[in-house]
């Protein structure tokens, strides 16, 4: 799995799918998941965050190595995959972390299920419908060259875009296999669910909202709304970070979240 050094890396079987899962750490177990681009450049907030906790960072089904069973071929099923995932690992008061495409996914599972959870972390998270009919509230990223991809995810693009030169031979299929995964599970419509907005108010889980001041993708605007659908949801904007706040301010975010997780064991 790229850029989890340090980590423990197994293969779990998840109700017949074979998962990639990476572990680090010790304590309350924070279940993380992934933006789309997989965990390329997230190895140090990965890292910080395990001082909180157990860290539990799976590969989505369709991602890194993990199967993806035909039937598995949208956000909804993947919901139920985490549900099943959790259940399987007798995970319980879980602290819940979603970026972007993962954001998403966190969401949509917390609207169904939230028995584990003690809390929700959503960062610069994708997935809801809040402009109207004729206006894009979410960047098309499939049609970006990968220099327009970089400005679109990054506030620093040249420091922080990925080194495609530099990796693997199975790193580059890794990253193809996760843009095809990205691209079957958020294209039509697109990145989102039209009844996502509507059911955030069933979060009743303390949830942190981070969010990258400079995200081309969604703007601060999609996200001061995306915490507003949430009853008592905290908003915090994150300097100099783009969309992938994460990859760009992994101290500050971490810290955030250890200020967080401080106030569920209060």
């Amino acid at each position: 799995m790229q850029h989890t050094a340090g980590f423990d890396l197994s293969l779990v079987e998840i109700c017949g799918v074979r998962t990639e899962l990476a572990r680090k750490g010790r304590g309350r177990p924070i279940l993380f998941l992934h933006p789309g681009q997989g965990f390329t450049g997230l190895g140090p907030a990965l890292g910080q965050l395990a001082q909180w906790g157990e860290v539990f960072a799976p590969s989505h089904p369709g991602f890194g190595r993990t199967e993806r069973p035909a039937a598995i071929t949208t956000v909804d099923d993947l919901a139920y995959f985490y549900l099943d995932f959790i259940e399987a690992l007798r995970l319980e008061e879980i602290l819940l972390i979603g970026a972007s495409f993962g954001g998403w996914l966190a969401a949509e599972i917390v609207v169904r299920c939230a028995h584990a959870m003690a809390g929700l972390v959503l960062v610069d998270p994708l997935g809801i419908k809040v402009g109207d009919r004729t206006s894009r509230d979410i960047a098309d990223m499939h049609s970006a060259s990968d220099e327009q991809l970089a400005a679109l995810l990054y506030a620093d693009p040249a420091r922080h875009r990925p080194d495609y030169a530099s990796f693997s031979e199975d790193d580059l299929l890794t990253v193809a296999r996760n843009s095809e995964a990205t691209t079957l599970y958020g294209w039509r419509p697109y990145m989102y669910n039209p009844r996502l907005l509507g059911r955030l108010h069933r979060i009743r889980i303390p949830t942190l909202i981070l969010w990258g001041e400079e995200d081309r993708v969604v703007t601060p605007e999609y996200g001061r709304a995306y915490a507003a659908a949430i009853p008592g949801a905290r908003f915090e904007a994150i300097a100099r970070a783009g969309h992938l706040a994460m990859v760009e301010q992994p101290e500050r975010c971490a810290g955030l979240v250890g200020e967080f997780l401080g106030r569920l064991r209060a």
